[in-house]
């Protein structure tokens, strides 16, 4: 059931990503911001947490989760260290998530063969 949960709520996100690439004139690039931005405005109401734990990576995974973990760290953050935990969590928090894209970016880019499309 674990997989199945987040395998809906991780399409559901995506067919609204989707939905708005087709049916608005956003580009890529503001749907991005609007989803990690979402993702904080849900975690700071308290919906995004219980989402998370319910649907695990499918919630997790998806830009929407890159924000709701940045917030959280920030939260976090601030509870320990006072104000600068605001400038601290956010970085804390996304690390591993970044260090692995920045990783494994590095390594598709070593072993791929790029070339042009025409």
């Amino acid at each position: 059931m674990e997989y199945f949960n987040a395998f809906w709520v991780g399409g559901l996100i995506c067919v609204v990503g989707q939905l708005l690439i087709d049916l608005t004139r956003l580009t890529p690039a503001r749907i991005m911001v609007l989803f990690v931005t979402s993702g904080v405005a849900l975690g700071a109401l308290g919906v995004y947490g219980p989402l998370a734990e319910f649907a695990g990576c499918g919630a997790t995974v998806p830009l929407t989760g890159f924000g709701w973990a940045l917030s959280e760290g920030v939260r976090k953050a601030v509870e320990e260290e006072g104000f600068f935990g605001v400038f601290t969590g956010g970085f804390t928090a996304g690390a591993a998530g970044t260090t692995a894209a920045i990783f494994f970016g590095t390594l598709a880019a070593l072993v791929a063969k790029p070339r042009d499309k025409s």
